[in-house]
């Protein structure tokens, strides 16, 4: 990598965790790559999305497992809105457990696949089913793997797979730079028409997260050096899928010795609120909209004011003068303002370093933190049946 002062500041004789802290950093740097390479194919996904704009009974609907499926959390509402087109974020662990809520004969259906190995078990079988019971399914698979079941599955038909930059294909347990690069080529392909005019929004993007890297790592790390037992992620609107990654993203690097939860702003105040104690670590995760913030800093007044975590973390684009937390992450520098919607890719780094140094300050090695091997890179002992709906 070329920053080797990011490197030494985040793996100073690190055992265990050496692809962890090299595709946490490397993101920036591959972000631009991500962007280059969906320029390069801007004829193939015109095409391919000119073709189910003109389709009426078409739906889309935007899958993956685990991580892979919180791309769609965050995605779903900007793809929407870009394509015009009925857009639904649905896991493959729900799509292969009860396809006839999301399969039916008469629907054609645009099935986007996000999989960084493509070899879950359930990536393959939910484009199977979506084949064997939808009308018509068109496919555009999005991942990090050239060699995958699920790539030998679309392979030979007349769909579009994207294969992102070789730096992308986490070596790690946790997903880090997969998850955002995939997220970020969901976001470029959904509005390609506007690829030229976002290349500044990614120059941006990738700007903020070195920010991040610059200047917030020492803090972080000091704060995983805290005895917060629980923590707890909150974000509004598309942050909401943001929270739900980072939250699985520290309890998967601390092998679950850190208990976390994730919610909204308001739906947090509706009986969730109750987590919280003097052993819980929150992170805001604020929007860059204003309207919005009224909300969310009505949020935390009420969690300053009752009882109080071990500590507070605002995540945010510009200084917000009336969040009280302890800790700002201020990304910008007030002069640019970026889409909300790419503001997301970076708003769960902090949430990764965290999970890295709170991996090490339990004695956890980052790459494999699973001790008793109870999690996998890619999940093991996934059973698949035949889909007959006649049995059921």
């Amino acid at each position: 990598m070329k920053n080797n002062l990011l490197l030494k500041e985040i793996k100073p004789g690190l055992d265990g965790g050496e692809y962890t802290s090299l595709e946490i950093l490397s993101q920036p740097d591959i972000w631009i790559k991500v962007w280059e390479l969906i320029k390069s194919r801007k004829s193939d996904f015109e095409s391919a999305l000119g073709k189910a704009k003109i389709n009426k009974n078409l739906h889309v609907i935007l899958t993956g497992a685990g991580t892979s499926a919180f791309i769609g959390d965050v995605l779903e509402g900007p793809f929407q809105i870009a394509t015009g087109l009925v857009t639904k974020a649905v896991a493959t662990t729900d799509l292969i457990t009860h396809p006839e809520l999301y399969f039916q004969s008469d629907k054609d259906i645009l099935l986007v696949s996000f999989a960084r190995s493509g070899n879950s078990p359930e990536s393959s079988k939910a484009v199977q089913l979506a084949d064997k019971l939808s009308h018509k399914v068109t496919h555009i698979v999005i991942t990090c793997s050239k060699r995958s079941k699920l790539v030998e599955t679309v392979k030979d038909k007349d769909h579009l797979i994207f294969f992102l930059p070789p730096e992308a294909d986490d070596k790690s347990l946790a997903m880090t730079s997969s998850f955002t690069s995939m997220l970020l080529s969901g976001l470029l392909i959904s509005d390609i028409d506007s690829i030229d005019k976002n290349k500044s929004e990614v120059s941006l993007l990738s700007g903020y997260a070195r920010k991040i890297f610059n200047e917030y790592l020492g803090d972080l790390k000091k704060i995983s050096g805290l005895e917060f037992e629980r923590a707890v992620f909150l974000g509004s609107g598309l942050m909401k899928g943001i929270a739900r990654e980072s939250q699985l993203k520290l309890q998967e690097l601390t092998d679950g010795k850190v208990i976390c939860k994730y919610d909204t702003f308001l739906g947090f105040r509706h009986g969730p609120k109750a987590v919280i104690n003097e052993k819980s670590l929150i992170t805001f995760l604020f929007s860059n909209d204003k309207y919005v913030n009224k909300y969310e800093i009505d949020l935390v007044q009420a969690i300053s004011e009752g009882r109080k975590p071990v500590y507070s973390i605002g995540v945010m684009e510009h200084y917000i003068p009336d969040a009280n937390v302890e800790l700002k992450i201020i990304l910008g520098d007030g002069k640019d303002k970026l889409n909300e919607k790419f503001l997301t890719v970076v708003s769960v780094l902090p949430a990764q370093i965290l999970g890295f140094y709170k991996s090490m300050y339990f004695g956890l090695k980052p790459d494999s933190p699973s001790e008793s091997g109870m999690i996998h890179r890619v999940v093991q002992g996934v059973n698949i049946y035949p889909y007959n709906k006649e049995n059921k």
